[in-house]
């Protein structure tokens, strides 16, 4: 590979591709549907999902995908047709995704966590007519009354149960919609189900964003973008067909998981479904049985996994990359997963629902302190003002974090104005507009130092919300923190800055508590970044992907929870 002048200034991280040996990626255009036929035909016994103690192959997977996917169409679902799926992780959700890859249908994740009426939102700004849905998660619908069955035709009720040969249990009733189990409907259906033609930029999945900075939106997320994306970092981390491991705690309704689906799917390797993300017994037993080549976790599951003495005692001889996304890894766990797995194997991603989600990397073998990483290969980053986005800033400079690539979305579902702010032509290309802050060094490592929205601004001075909870860390009394701002009604333009802990020791004294934080603040902090108001608290929140979430510390600095 040969690096061009230009390359060295406008991608000086092709220099890192040159000296790691990236080469550029290939990708074909199949859905995830004909990936797993692929390895069906080719390596059939070999494990798809390892789902407690039952092993399913990439035959049976495709079989029960090809059921599925004629049963869909039983109940009227056609090409482009759009499919809630409303699970934890359970077999049932990738099952369901290769079955509407299979027809060419679109599917959209529905988190479980959501509350009735959030419910029928997403169901109605879908489109969904279908519904496949966990049997314990049918009072959300009940509560939401006849009226559901203006927008919904069909729900069909799976659990955990039916994957592991027990009787399944009572269904609530829905008036108004059908409730059909996901075991007569599959009964009696042809085990193969030819495959529809799927364009390359046709949508594949709508998946929503968490909603941070307003009502979640519906990213289009093609089967380019989403494919792809999975061919761009394996391009980067190269794996060996038919013979990954991977244990994934993501959930699956959320892009992070999808992805780790769809990995499975293309490199035909096992996907260790995970129900519960918070039980580590669990996880390591899965890690037990099946030593993994490949772990993904958000940072505060590994510190989690690291807590648990089993964690340790798992088979990590095999492992090749633990991958961490989602929120920044501390350097204390970051070293002391080194000294669990082995040093050299942790890979930092950094994306959002609407890039797919990856557009940077941070390579294991070239790791720079303090960087999120380069961007993966075929992806193009850029670093611009925070205030008209349209000039490109020198390295070292923060700003808004641009990129463009295969993995951008095609647009927010109805949402023309809001798509037209988010995704902005230069010079010819289509760049996503992230919202996250950060700067650019010289030879393309990007560092992040906040979300736009999270970027505090005190007496004209920027204050970076993860700068200041990534000092704290070093403080032993501190499980967690979170910086957040408020406006300073005495000072029009800025914000006070407000610090949300929680402690290692719950009934440590909350007055000496706050007065040692703010001593550390004042000795290792400017003064505008030192917290005006500590709230000690008994667990800081997180999303249901492991982020902090911030949106519900600021309800509770204005008393709306």
């Amino acid at each position: 590979m040969t690096i061009t002048k230009t390359d060295r200034k406008m991608r000086p991280w092709q220099a890192i591709y040159h000296q790691l040996g990236i080469q550029p990626l290939a990708f074909d255009d199949r859905p995830m549907a004909a990936h797993i036929a692929r390895h069906a035909a080719e390596r059939g016994d070999r494990p798809a999902l390892q789902y407690f103690d039952r092993l399913i192959d990439f035959s049976t997977y495709d079989r029960l995908a090809s059921q599925l996917a004629n049963a869909l169409t039983a109940l009227g679902v056609s090409r482009g047709d759009v499919v809630g799926l409303h699970m934890p992780n359970i077999p049932q959700y990738p099952i369901a995704l290769a079955a509407i890859s299979r027809l060419g249908a679109i599917g959209t994740g529905l988190s479980p966590l959501l509350s009735p009426p959030e419910l029928a939102d997403q169901i109605a700004d879908s489109g969904a007519r279908t519904v496949i849905a966990l049997g314990d998660l049918l009072p959300a619908y009940a509560a939401l009354g006849p009226a559901l069955g203006d927008s919904l035709d069909t729900i069909v009720a799976t659990g955990a149960a039916e994957m592991l040969g027990l009787p399944p249990g009572p269904l609530a009733a829905v008036e108004g919609v059908p409730v059909q189990r996901w075991q007569d409907v599959m009964d009696g259906q042809a085990e193969t189900c030819a495959q529809a033609e799927v364009g390359p930029d046709d949508v594949f999945m709508i998946q929503y964003t968490g909603g941070t900075t307003g009502k979640p939106k519906g990213a289009e997320l093609t089967v380019r973008n989403l494919m792809h994306n999975v061919a761009q970092y394996t391009a980067a981390d190269p794996i060996e067909i038919g013979r990954e491991v991977t244990t994934s705690a993501f959930p699956f309704f959320h892009v992070a998981g999808l992805s780790q689906c769809l990995f499975g799917a293309e490199a035909g390797g096992c996907l260790a479904v995970v129900p519960d993300p918070r039980n580590t017994a669990q996880i390591c037993a899965l890690m037990t049985a099946m030593p993994p080549t490949r772990i993904a976790a958000v940072p505060a599951l590994y510190d989690m996994l690291l807590a648990d003495p089993a964690f340790a005692a798992c088979d990590f001889s095999g492992l090749k990359t633990a991958v961490t996304g989602a929120a920044p890894i501390t350097t204390a766990t970051s070293d002391a997963l080194d000294a669990t797995i082995g040093a050299g194997k942790l890979v930092d991603v950094f994306g959002m629902t609407e890039t797919s989600p990856c557009y940077l990397f941070h390579p294991r073998q070239a790791r720079r302190p303090g960087a999120v990483g380069i961007p993966v290969p075929g992806a193009d980053v850029r670093i611009v003002d925070v205030e008209t986005g349209t000039q490109t800033l020198p390295a070292g400079e923060p700003g808004e974090i641009i990129c463009a690539g295969p993995q951008v979305m095609k647009g927010y579902l109805g949402l023309p104005e809001e798509t037209a702010r988010a995704l902005r032509r230069i010079d010819g290309e289509r760049w996503m507009f992230s919202g996250d802050v950060g700067y650019m060094d010289e030879d393309g490592y990007v560092f992040l130092c906040d979300r736009a929205k999270d970027m505090l601004v005190v007496g004209g001075y920027k204050v970076f919300s993860v700068e200041v909870e990534d000092k704290l860390a070093a403080l032993d009394t501190i499980a967690a923190s979170a910086i957040v701002g408020a406006p300073d009604t005495a000072r029009p333009g800025n914000d006070v800055v407000h610090l949300f802990v929680q402690p290692v020791d719950p009934d440590a004294d909350p007055e000496v508590m706050k007065q040692d934080i703010l001593a550390f603040c004042r000795a290792n902090m400017a003064p505008y970044k030192v917290p005006r108001d500590i709230h000690l608290i008994a667990a800081i929140p997180l999303t249901p992907v492991g982020k902090i979430d911030k949106k519900l510390l600021r309800a509770r600095l204005t008393g709306q929870s």
